[in-house]
């Protein structure tokens, strides 16, 4: 079990250092931030099922964390109609 929520710890972590060194696209960073959350979501319910607690928590945090990816994807839809790609060099951040 000990070695489970250090495999996700490295998981987190991993998916850190992806999302700070991705530099280039925007989708890229998307699907770093959906494996750490996904990450976050399996120490969770690991944790809640250790203490003998409701899953239902696990449930809204897993809605919740729905509602992001699609928020995300509808503003990566929104960028790539309005620039033509989804380069982060194309964008300006004054121009919002």
């Amino acid at each position: 079990m000990l070695t489970i929520n250090y495999m996700l710890i490295i998981f987190m972590i991993c998916g850190i250092i992806v999302f700070c060194s991705t530099r280039k696209h925007i989708l890229l960073s998307l699907l770093s931030l959906e494996f750490m959350v996904l990450s976050v979501y399996f120490l969770l319910v690991l944790v809640m099922m250790n203490y003998n607690f409701e899953l239902y928590y696990s449930l809204i945090f897993l809605v919740f964390s729905v509602c992001e990816g699609a928020l995300g994807l509808s503003i990566l839809v929104m960028l790539v109609r309005s620039h033509g790609n989804d380069y982060l060099s194309s964008m300006n951040t004054l121009s919002w």
